[in-house]
């Protein structure tokens, strides 16, 4: 199976930016992001997520994430399971209470802000728990990661685009179809010396399955698809 990096966590926040609580969600991803656990989370961007992006739709896919919605319509919880799979942890911030009291969307009280740094220490104790860190809350950040020790000055939230998962975009039966991990792929079976012809096809689709849902009526092409294409890769290792 292909290395898909080290395991990290993504945070995909609520974009609605009509009520407070939408505020609350996105100050405190990125208090997670940048300040608790910058080393060992990334962001989704949910407009992208929504639009195609799909270096965020294949982190989703092989990443636990954390969905983090302002309301009970939890656009980003069902975004993230229609188009990758279902979040790990699901947190709406809206219980019923008095919203007034947070302040506005672009104005949060200071019962608002609390809100906020208790959203995110929630958030950084899942993250926690989905990588079996240990916390440590007087510190802000979680004990056993390789960076844990490392100085917090100047680090910033990274995006899951550049997660190191590749995907590949290929002609399939007359349109576009992006396959997930395909390069790696395709590295992992030269490097195991598998042969580019027929005897290696079944295994190499075998691989391709595990990362990507093929159609009943696609199967046909789509093997010759990838077989063709890891010929030419191969090829151009050479």
């Amino acid at each position: 199976m292909p290395d898909l990096g080290r395991k990290k966590v993504g945070i995909i926040a609520c974009s609605g930016e009509e009520i407070p609580e939408g505020t609350v969600t996105r100050l405190a991803a990125l208090k997670v992001l940048e300040t608790l656990r910058p080393h060992e989370t990334v962001t989704i961007c949910l407009p992208l997520f929504l639009a195609g992006g799909e270096g965020d739709r294949a982190f989703a896919r092989f990443h636990p994430t954390v969905a983090v919605d302002g309301c009970e319509k939890r656009c980003a919880a069902r975004s993230t399971e229609i188009y990758s799979s279902k979040p790990a942890v699901s947190i709406v911030v809206h219980d019923g209470a008095d919203a007034t009291r947070l302040g506005t969307a672009r104005r949060l009280t200071e019962a608002g802000m609390k809100r906020v740094n208790d959203v995110a220490e929630q958030i950084a104790r899942h993250v926690d728990q989905l990588l079996g860190l240990k916390s440590d809350r007087r510190a802000g950040r979680a004990l056993g990661s390789p960076e844990s020790q490392e100085d917090s000055k100047g680090r910033q939230a990274t995006c899951s685009c550049g997660s190191g998962i590749p995907v590949a975009t290929l002609r399939l039966a007359g349109r576009e179809a992006t396959f997930v991990a395909l390069p790696l792929i395709f590295a992992q079976f030269r490097e195991a010396g598998k042969l580019p012809d027929d005897s290696t096809q079944a295994e190499l689709m075998e691989a391709v399955r595990i990362y990507n849902p093929i159609a009943d009526e696609d199967e046909a092409s789509c093997a010759d698809l990838i077989l063709r294409e890891y010929r030419a890769y191969c090829q151009r290792s050479h």
